[in-house]
């Protein structure tokens, strides 16, 4: 355990495949996975988290002393509704990341919260929900390009030992996978498969530029009908670029035949 007068140490940067929200109380391979992730990173001063479900005009950053926990979703269990993830937010945080994000206006927010791209993954990564943790919005009006740079510009957060997590999937095409849950065929799709195996191949090389440019091929179209769970992958890779550290991947597999679940660590150098 980290003395309260030890330094924090340097943080990875995350990428979190976080799939459906039940897996926010459902013992599973996704669920154990995250559990598992959690155990092995270091404790963070405060988590900065890039949801797919913030996805808005504009670059906000929430402000909150006590954020909501946002169940923004529909049909699920009632249990699934109950549950709060009562994480403090942090101001301060939010203001050093807005300052970070001066070129892009970025703002502060008190009509968000934490939504479940964040606290149905943040409930099993840090359980007692014992840090501070901010949402960045993604600016939907903005290339894939920009938002990669968005992320290099939060490199800094690293070192003041806040963890960046970026929440999506490598692959969402919701129709596929409604289909699939309806049918029960769970048969993957050659589109998810080649977009899925060109990520993981360009994310071990450190290329986050190419990850810019995959997303608009024939397969990156399939994968991704809307760019929401996409982008959060850019954010994270560009807070890493730079940095020749190793990438891995905690937790991986298909979740409704084309869901990938891929997660993707890079570690602290």
């Amino acid at each position: 355990m980290t003395r309260p007068d030890a330094p924090t140490p340097r943080m990875p940067v995350l990428f979190v495949g976080h799939g459906s929200p039940m897996n926010a109380i459902d013992d599973n391979a996704w669920s154990r996975g995250f559990q598992a992730l959690g155990k092995d990173l270091p404790t963070p001063r405060a988590i900065l988290s890039v949801s797919a479900h913030w996805y808005i005009d504009g670059t906000l950053l929430t402000a909150d002393a006590e954020p909501e926990t946002i169940h923004d979703f529909g049909g699920f269990p009632r249990a699934l509704y109950e549950i709060r993830y009562p994480a403090r937010g942090s101001e301060e945080i939010a203001r050093r990341v807005a300052r970070l994000l001066e070129a892009r206006r970025a703002g502060l927010s008190l009509d968000w919260g934490l939504d479940h791209g964040t606290w149905t993954v943040l409930r099993h990564l840090r359980p007692g929900a014992d840090v501070p943790v901010v949402q960045l919005s993604i600016d939907r009006r903005l290339a894939p390009a920009e938002h990669l740079a968005i992320g290099r510009a939060l490199a800094p957060l690293s070192d003041e030992g806040i963890l960046i997590m970026g929440s999506g999937n490598v692959t969402h095409n919701l129709r596929h996978a409604f289909r699939s849950m309806q049918t029960g065929d769970t048969t993957r799709p050659p589109w998810a498969e080649r977009f899925d195996a060109e990520v993981e191949r360009a994310l071990v090389a450190h290329d986050p530029d190419h990850l810019v440019r995959v997303i608009a091929t024939e397969d990156g179209r399939a994968s991704h009908p809307s760019l929401d769970h996409y982008l959060p992958l850019l954010y994270a890779a560009g807070a890493a670029a730079g940095s020749s550290a190793a990438v891995d991947f905690p937790v991986s597999g298909w979740d409704l035949g084309s869901l990938s679940m891929r997660s993707v660590r890079f570690a602290a150098s």
